[in-house]
């Protein structure tokens, strides 16, 4: 790894050691209450006593971006992991069925790829309704697609490997054969994707959260104060930009990791 690629990395993990902090004790960072207004202190800029400023209602900004991570950032890793637990499922169990069944389950999950993950997500809100909890539901499913496509080639490549074969020769059960040497390799290659998918499912929830579709107000959530600062951008631009910065570095830091990741995945394969 270049010297380049490595000072990205380490800063890159940094950035999400300090989410990530942030996420599991916001009180430890936070200097006021994020609920608490204050009427008279409202549209008040950056400054010694508010970092981030203060929005409309006089809360301070900074506390409510501190506490604003843990569901943000708690959106994004439950996404994550029940996308890639069911694509793992789905698509491992397509690369070994029937070829009938494998082309039925891949027709479908096509369909499912050829909309943006932003739209199918919508779709599933306006199904289910707007709420914190349908935001998750509908950003996992937006993003299973992409997972149970790459665990059914994964599967498909590996379980024709020497190796895989080789093990099957020796007399070595197929069930046995797939959980030791197949199953493995799938997961590895899942995991390189879900470092990039949870940027992505962190950007796809502050999207609609800042439609309204997510937590409501007063909740501190990072899509919800981009919302709530857009009315008066020229007028305290603080509101929206600290969130914003947030979501951007949490995002680039998450998609930095998993592309230096995945090249390290690549050159190794080849």
């Amino acid at each position: 790894m270049k010297r380049a690629q490595r000072i990205l990395l380490w800063a890159a993990i940094a950035v999400l050691a300090v989410i990530g902090f942030a996420a599991l004790w916001p009180a430890v960072l936070a200097t006021h209450d994020p609920l608490q207004t204050d009427v008279r202190g409202a549209l008040l800029p950056p400054s010694a006593e508010h970092f981030f400023g203060t929005d409309q209602s006089g809360r301070d900004v900074f506390s409510r971006v501190v506490y604003g991570a843990s569901r943000s950032l708690g959106i994004g890793l439950f996404a994550t992991t029940v996308a890639l637990t069911g694509g793992l499922l789905i698509g491992g169990l397509a690369g070994v069925a029937p070829k009938p069944v494998d082309t039925t389950v891949m027709r479908v999950n096509d369909v499912l790829m050829a909309f943006p993950e932003f739209l199918v997500a919508l779709v599933v809100v306006a199904v289910l309704g707007p709420g914190p909890v349908n935001i998750a539901i509908a950003v996992t499913v937006a993003a299973v697609p992409v997972y149970i496509r790459l665990a059914r080639v994964q599967t498909q490549t590996l379980r024709r490997a020497e190796h895989v074969e080789a093990a099957q020769i020796l007399g070595v059960p197929p069930v046995r054969a797939f959980f030791r040497h197949v199953l493995p390799g799938v997961i590895g290659a899942l995991s390189v994707l879900a470092t990039i998918g949870i940027g992505s499912s962190i950007l796809a929830a502050a999207g609609l959260s800042f439609l309204g579709l997510g937590p409501s107000e007063p909740t501190p959530e990072w899509g919800l104060m981009l919302a709530g600062g857009r009315n008066v951008l020229g007028q305290a631009w603080w509101i929206s930009l600290f969130p914003g910065i947030a979501i951007t570095l949490t995002v680039v830091s998450a998609t930095v990791i998993g592309r230096i990741l995945r090249a390290r995945a690549d050159r190794g394969a080849s």
